[in-house]
């Protein structure tokens, strides 16, 4: 597999901050309204940022054993 299950969990979890920012956005149905500008933005942020972690992140793979000789 590409990713590991931690890795796909870290999207999910990226993907659904994403979703609950642009939500919380439309919800609030006002141009000026504190959680349109400032809560918003931070939770949509933090969304991405997680999705690229969860993209970058590599698991530690086992050291190959070296043939004796």
């Amino acid at each position: 597999m590409l990713f590991s299950t931690l890795n796909y969990k870290y999207m999910g979890l990226g993907v659904l901050l994403i979703v609950v920012g642009f939500t919380a956005m439309y919800l609030e149905n006002e141009v000026h309204g504190f959680i349109s500008l400032y809560i918003s933005p931070i939770v949509i942020l933090g969304g991405y940022l997680t999705v690229l972690i969860a993209i970058l992140k590599r698991d530690k793979e086992p050291p190959e054993p070296q043939p004796s000789a």
